[in-house]
C-alpha cells in the first residue's frame, strides 16, 4: 500500500461534497500537511475530457453499462496520472467521489450492475479509500440544491426525484455494508456545522 492516505467524500447531487472537501482540504493545508484536492469524473486531463461526455446532455445519453465503462476508464487515468504520484510521496489525497459513486450510481440506482462495477475496479483500480464521509442529505433538499446551481452538469438530477432516493439509500447501505472505512454524515445544517462533524469524523479515523 502507498504511504500517503486517500480520503473520498460521498453522497447524493447536493449533498455538499465539493464544499466539504475544499474545506477539509483547506484545514490540513493549513495545519502543515501535504494535501492534494481532486474530484471524480476528472482530476487528470483525460479524465477531465470524459467527464464532459458523462455530466451533460440528456438523461438517456448513455446506457448504465456504457456510463460503468467511462466512469472506469476516466477513473483509471486518474490514477495512473494524479494519485498514485501524490500517495507515493506520501500526500493525502481527498477526492470529491471515487468508486463508490459508481458503485451507487451504476451499480444500484440505474440497474442491477454492482457485480460488474466491482469486476471492473479490482481488475482496473485496485485501491479502496482509507477514508470515506458520506455526506447525508435527505433527497428532496438534495435535489433542489443541485438544480439550483444551474452549472450545466445536471444530466444525473434530471433523471428526478426517484432516481435521488435510490442514490441516497444506496450510500446509507453503502455505509452500512463497509463500516471499516465508511462515516455517515448528517450533511444537514449550515456550513461550518458540517464540516465540525467532517473535520470529527477525520480525527477519530486518524
Amino acid at each position: 500500500m502507498p504511504p500517503g492516505r486517500l480520503v473520498t467524500f460521498e453522497g447524493a447531487d447536493g449533498s455538499g461534497k465539493s464544499t466539504q472537501a475544499r474545506r477539509l482540504a483547506a484545514d490540513l493545508a493549513a495545519a502543515g500537511h501535504d494535501v492534494v484536492l481532486t474530484r471524480e469524473p476528472g482530476g487528470s486531463p483525460g479524465a477531465e475530457e470524459i467527464r464532459r461526455l458523462l455530466v451533460s446532455g440528456d438523461p438517456g445519453r448513455w446506457s448504465a453499462e456504457t456510463e460503468i465503462l467511462l466512469f472506469t476508464a476516466a477513473r483509471r487515468d486518474h490514477l495512473e496520472r494524479l494519485i498514485r504520484p501524490a500517495l507515493a510521496r506520501g500526500a493525502t489525497v481527498i477526492s470529491d467521489r471515487f468508486a463508490d459513486s459508481t458503485r451507487v450510481y451504476q451499480g444500484a440506482a440505474r440497474a442491477d450492475l454492482r457485480a460488474v462495477v466491482d469486476r471492473l475496479h479490482c481488475d482496473m483500480i485496485g485501491l479502496e479509500p482509507d477514508l470515506t464521509l458520506i455526506l447525508d442529505l435527505p433527497p428532496e433538499t438534495g435535489l433542489a440544491r443541485g438544480l439550483a446551481r444551474e452549472s450545466g452538469e445536471d444530466r444525473f438530477e434530471d433523471m428526478g426525484q426517484g432516481f435521488q432516493h435510490r442514490l441516497v439509500a444506496g450510500f446509507r447501505a453503502l455505509a452500512t455494508d463497509a463500516p471499516e472505512r465508511c462515516v455517515l454524515i448528517d450533511a444537514r445544517g449550515a456550513v461550518d456545522t458540517v464540516a465540525e462533524r467532517v473535520r470529527r469524523a477525520v480525527e477519530g479515523r486518524a
